[in-house]
């Protein structure tokens, strides 16, 4: 998967910039230890070929699963090669007239966003970075038109997911009485999912005349975006069982009319306890992916065991802040884009990354934001 395009614009490519691309094509080789990487992606395949490998069916899953990860780096690290080594041939046919200019930039184009994909890919480099993610929409304050809003936003990142090759689940989707909706928790599943979307963290805010205000007047409304890793068994998490509590209720939405016949969706309470602070809070969690209640709970202690994980997380980016606090950080929870459609505007407030194409960002074109995202805050 390419998640990021490179710049279209027709230029003939200088020396010193075919030379970028060589060394940082040279520099990749370093940082992902091609060579060690081809030696373990082997030794893991092997492991496969074992008479009892598929005995142990969930083992064997994870295993091949790492196989495919090795393999993913050493296929987008050789196409990358293979352009840059493309790239010079081109360059040099380019001076006896073999070739023309726009082929030379056709090339240039591709070479680049291939290697600035794996770039980008690189500075993922925390255990929780390749996982599934967990996306969450509150609306905000401002009755119908907050409402109106998250579930803009929702359709936002489906269309995200949908355009990057990665699957969307709908696990709960509270929706409001007028129009739009109160909340709805998304699973998009695909590696690297979390890794990309974690800097979508925060408070959105839209600027618009309001077609719910009689009165025309321009509107600010706000909703929250939650992003968490989405962990499988494999990670350990502590779930206290006496802490848990269930409600059961009919749900409503996707599932149409013969859901309702049902108490299928489920509410798990968890009295969730900070092991490092001591405070305490309710977690809550509402599950209707399917019309099957167990697979609903299921479903619910999965995304309370990423919840918890998250919780983790935060407190190990808290406790690294405090080492390098002369480090820029970004807070969760803080506000961090604006989408101005009077103005033809989205701006990030943290990168200061904008575009005037608003109808394109609000049908999931969003990868400018998470690369410069990425690009400024990976590293750290």
């Amino acid at each position: 998967m390419s998640l990021f395009t490179a710049n279209t614009t027709k230029y003939m490519i200088t020396t010193e910039q075919l030379k970028d691309i060589q060394e940082r094509t040279a520099a990749l080789h370093r940082y992902l230890d091609i060579p060690a990487k081809q030696m373990e992606y082997e030794e893991e395949q092997l492991r496969t070929q074992a008479p009892d490998f598929w005995e142990d069916a969930k083992r064997a899953e994870e295993q091949m699963k790492k196989v495919k990860s090795l393999q993913k780096w050493l296929n987008d690290y050789a196409e990358v090669r293979t352009l840059t080594d493309e790239l010079a041939t081109a360059f040099d046919f380019y001076r006896e007239q073999l070739v023309t200019e726009q082929e030379v930039d056709d090339i240039y184009a591709r070479c680049t966003a291939a290697l600035e994909a794996l770039e980008l890919r690189n500075m993922l480099r925390q255990q929780e970075d390749p996982m599934d993610a967990v996306l969450k929409i509150n609306s905000g304050a401002g009755g119908t038109e907050a409402q109106d809003w998250a579930e803009m936003l929702m359709r936002m990142y489906m269309r995200w997911a949908e355009q990057n090759g990665y699957r969307c689940v709908v696990s709960s989707l509270l929706e409001a009485d007028d129009a739009g909706i109160k909340s709805c928790t998304l699973e998009i599943i695909g590696e690297y999912a979390y890794g990309y979307l974690k800097g979508e963290n925060g408070v959105h805010r839209l600027v618009r005349v309001s077609p719910y205000n009689a009165q025309g007047k321009r509107m600010t409304s706000f909703a929250s975006v939650f992003v968490t890793p989405l962990v499988d068994d494999t990670i350990d998490v502590n779930i206290e069982p006496a802490r848990i509590s269930w409600d059961t209720f009919r749900s409503s939405g996707a599932g149409g009319q013969n859901v309702n016949k049902v108490e299928s969706g489920v509410r798990l309470r968890y009295q969730y306890k900070d092991p490092y602070t001591g405070e305490e809070e309710e977690i809550l969690i509402e599950n209707t992916e399917t019309r099957d209640q167990p697979k609903n709970k299921e479903n619910a202690l999965r995304l309370l065991r990423s919840m918890l994980y998250d919780k983790e997380l935060q407190h190990r980016m808290q406790e690294q802040a405090k080492v390098e606090a002369g480090k820029k950080k970004i807070e969760w929870g803080s506000q961090i884009r604006s989408y101005v459609f009077d103005d033809r505007r989205v701006k990030d407030h943290r990168t200061g990354h904008q575009t005037s194409d608003v109808t394109a960002v609000m049908d999931g074109k969003i990868d400018p934001f998470i690369k410069a995202y990425l690009m400024q805050f990976g590293g750290e």
